[in-house]
């Protein structure tokens, strides 16, 4: 028994089983992550302006118009739909996917508006099914509203509007286990 495979948990000795290989399971795992981590992070970036531009909008109507709440929340909402498009397409997902613009916008606004749903049910049921109405009230269950629509929109986003084109890793790690494969390895002369 080789020192990697007495070293290895049971999920690593299956993956290894099945794959035949040690390291480069765990390796492509961690580049998988570190891409993921990337992306939450820039979704996080654009969210967080999102947020602002929502709040600072959500706030200045609720104080300079005679707007009832979820109404101000929702026109506040619409505006960051369109600042956080841009900033998804051009800067989270700038290497996604761009040949169906039209068909992204339109899953983009369908998932959006769903996620304006959640973000402003929330806000609804606090303010009219509770009478939880003071603007320090309307600010809590709409920031909380919004927290449970962003793990929605980052889900649909990143499954269904922004998708991946297949990656040159992903490519060039299947020819290379095709290439390293015991039939290929037992065919190839010494």
């Amino acid at each position: 028994m080789d020192h990697d495979a007495a070293n290895t948990t049971g999920a690593e000795a299956t993956i290894m089983s099945i794959t035949g290989r040690t390291g480069r399971t765990t390796g492509a795992l961690r580049k998988r992550l570190a891409g993921l981590a990337r992306e939450v992070a820039k979704f996080g970036v654009v969210g967080a302006l999102g947020v602002l531009v929502n709040f600072a909008v959500f706030n200045l109507m609720r104080h300079s118009t005679d707007l009832q709440v979820v109404r101000a929340s929702v026109i506040a909402t619409v505006v960051a739909i369109a600042f956080n498009y841009v900033g998804f397409r051009y800067f989270t997902y700038r290497d996604r996917d761009k040949s169906g613009r039209a068909k992204e916008l339109t899953l983009f606004l369908l998932f959006s508006a769903a996620g304006l749903v959640i973000e402003n049910g929330v806000l609804y049921a606090a303010t009219y099914g509770f009478g939880w109405h003071s603007p320090l009230q309307s600010n809590v269950f709409k920031f909380l509203g919004m927290g449970l629509a962003t793990l929605f929109r980052f889900w649909s986003y990143r499954t269904w509007v922004f998708r991946t084109l297949p990656a040159r890793e992903a490519v060039a790690s299947a020819e290379s286990f095709l290439d390293e494969s015991p039939a290929t390895s037992a065919a190839r002369p010494r």
